[in-house]
């Protein structure tokens, strides 16, 4: 795990973990309790800047880990017991696979979302050491696996935004960085003015998120304001 001023979270996600050979937590230079929280459990505690580029930290993180088997948990997400069984059971046998993807619960305004975009959310997480490396991406890290993947069926439970205050330093840190990547990949200006209505209209008709009632409207205005801040970040910077 990698952690900036995430002290409101830590309790939850640490002791879901608690159960782990190892845990491995790198504090990215938070100002908050976080690394008191941290140390409330029985962590290799590392503490590094924290880079914008999220990949640099979380490569960090599974290169001090000892372990035959690695999982990656956000300090704002849970495993849960059912979780933790599956996944035991499945590094005890793990066949011919060298990671296993997992669905990932979210949840938003009071409701775990069914739609939209936001289940299954299909996350890869947990992989034999030694098997996978982050790719340098700007943006939506990715972890690139050397061997078959397999499947877990237990869900991975997700808690976005904690407050008001989470919402808008979350929107501003992934707005510049998504701003960014748009700058990288040369994206036309068109594509950037369209991409927060495309968005909105995949994720609220075409993946059904209405029919998550007023959660599923909610979490597709927010997704449209988070995509368009980049859009106006990236425009307002040419």
């Amino acid at each position: 795990m990698i952690a900036h001023n995430e002290e409101k979270n830590l309790a939850r996600s640490l002791a879901s973990a608690a159960w782990a050979d190892e845990l491995i937590f790198v504090d990215c230079c938070s100002t908050d309790g976080t690394a008191l929280a941290a140390r409330d459990f029985k962590v290799k505690y590392f503490r590094r800047p924290n880079s914008r580029a999220v990949y640099v930290n979380k490569q960090f993180s599974i290169d001090q880990a000892s372990s035959d088997w690695v999982f990656i948990l956000d300090a704002d997400e849970e495993i849960s017991p059912a979780l933790r069984a599956e996944i035991k059971r499945l590094v005890a046998a793990p066949g011919s696979f060298a990671a296993f993807t997992l669905p990932r619960r979210n949840f938003y305004f009071g409701r775990w979302l069914k739609r939209g975009g936001k289940y299954p959310d299909t996350q890869l997480r947990l992989f034999r050491r030694g098997a996978a490396r982050f790719l340098p991406l700007p943006v939506h890290e990715r972890l690139e696996v050397d061997g078959p993947a397999g499947a877990l069926k237990e869900p991975l439970l997700h808690y976005p935004y904690s407050d008001e205050a989470d919402l808008e330093n979350k929107r501003e840190f992934y707005s510049e960085i998504l701003a960014r990547s748009y700058a990288l990949k040369g994206r036309s200006r068109l594509f950037i003015i369209l991409r927060p209505f495309s968005r909105f209209f995949s994720g609220y008709l075409l993946k059904l998120g209405f029919l998550d009632g007023s959660a599923g409207l909610k979490a597709a205005v927010l997704d449209f304001r988070n995509i368009m801040s980049s859009a106006l970040r990236y425009i307002k910077s040419k």
